[in-house]
């Protein structure tokens, strides 16, 4: 079932991303959903700390990580099933409902923890859904060849929502207490949902196939991981991005905070590395809006990943805080432009007709399976110290890249021109 809510996008005329009205409309809303998801858990962290003990409010914040772990796979066949407009505009349309509900509860009650535990758990659910459906999206909204700079347009907007979400949040805090900064993030969400009822979407080759027939949604599941498993180059693909992100998330989040106290450089130090990150990031997503399409994309994206591999072991044993913040900027350059290589192929490899269920599995792999590492790298870290840690870190970041340049359909991998 595709998306028939407007007519198809005409395909006789092939603008660059960055200057079709079309794409411009879904970056919009893309945006202005990820400001509201950036101040919505500002909000929840601070009325949960209001609520109850600093345990309470933890068991919160993760309450909504279960329900989309186990719920992502299904959350891609719905995806495929239903169209993924159709699905990000439902999925936009509960999430602003249910967070403005919390905040008119806030402004009338101290209503406790149970309805913020909740408000968690249907975010959690709604993004099982929500998140495949945005991966599979941009291939209808622009042709192939115009993937790679969606890429950086989106990277452009995860980190402008995660540097002005942040402050806004604050200060809707500061204003009118957690109930104002819920209403603002509702209403930000709440922009997204006509934005994206005017985003015109196209048929792609093999909407009208599953699988040969119409089946149930098990077996469209199974079918979506026997793809995933038998496709010479996403196969490999969900290996490489599995080992990249097992290899990342430990250091940078859990390890660089024990390395910020340990060094010296307190929070703001920590800011400051973080900082450096974010703007090696957004410049890796600048390059790729600007430039739309690198060669060899597989190349690239294996050997950007081997080299930050080396910048994250290196990073434990940075002489001082200018060296980590420009070694933590380098990850980030590298990390941002590994990403999108990595998200292209993805999106250009993919079957049409089972994208969403594709982009569940690397969403399941990157949200579900990297944050296991966060606990063990914490653990390990307080074993052996930092250095060992970070190296070890860095060896399974880099198997990524040794993945990706093993096998030779992911290695010449190219992007459409």
């Amino acid at each position: 079932m595709t998306d028939t809510l407007t007519p198809p996008a005409p395909a006789t005329e092939e603008r660059p991303a960055h200057r079709d009205p079309n794409v411009l409309r879904w970056l919009g809303a893309y945006t202005s959903s990820m400001l509201g998801d950036s101040i919505y858990y500002i909000a929840l962290s601070w009325a949960a700390v209001q609520a109850g003990t600093p345990a309470e409010a933890g068991v919160v914040m993760s309450v909504s990580a279960l329900p989309r772990a186990v719920l992502m796979l299904g959350g891609g066949v719905l995806a495929d099933r239903l169209g993924p407009r159709r699905v990000v505009i439902g999925s936009d349309a509960v999430r602003c409902a249910a967070v403005l509900a919390v905040a008119a509860l806030l402004f009338v009650t101290s209503p406790g923890l149970w309805p913020l535990a909740l408000l968690a758990f249907l975010f959690g659910t709604v993004d099982a859904v929500f998140m495949p459906a945005v991966g599979a999206l941009p291939a209808r909204i622009t042709g192939k060849p115009q993937l790679a700079r969606v890429q950086g347009m989106r990277g452009l907007a995860i980190r402008f929502a995660s540097v002005v979400g942040a402050p806004l949040g604050g200060l809707g805090v500061a204003v009118g207490g957690a109930a104002a900064a819920f209403a603002l993030a509702g209403l930000l969400i709440a922009v997204s949902v006509p934005l994206l009822y005017s985003v015109r979407v196209r048929d792609l080759p093999g909407d009208d196939k599953r699988d040969g027939r119409e089946t149930s949604a098990w077996r469209d599941l199974r079918a979506g991981l026997g793809y995933v498993r038998r496709h010479r180059v996403l196969g490999p693909l969900m290996i490489t991005i599995a080992l990249g992100d097992l290899g990342f998330v430990g250091p940078l989040n859990v390890g660089l905070t024990l390395l910020a106290d340990q060094r010296g450089w307190g929070a703001s130090g920590m800011g400051a590395v973080l900082a450096g990150f974010g703007v090696g990031a957004g410049a890796a997503s600048l390059l790729l809006t600007v430039r739309g399409r690198l060669p060899r994309a597989g190349l690239v994206a294996a050997c950007a990943i081997l080299a930050g591999s080396v910048a994250i072991g290196a990073l434990a044993y940075a002489p001082g805080l200018v060296a980590a913040v420009g070694t933590a900027l380098l990850i980030g350059l590298l990390a941002g432009l590994s990403g999108a290589m990595c998200g292209a192929l993805l999106q250009t490899q993919a079957d049409p007709a089972r994208l969403g269920r594709v982009t569940a599995v690397s969403s399941l792999v990157s949200l579900g399976l990297a944050p296991l590492s966060m606990p063990l790298a914490a653990a390990a870290i307080g074993a052996w110290g930092l250095g060992p840690v970070f190296v070890v870190s860095a060896v399974v970041c880099g198997l990524g890249g040794v993945v990706a340049l093993c096998v030779p359909a992911l290695r010449r991998a190219e992007l459409p021109r």
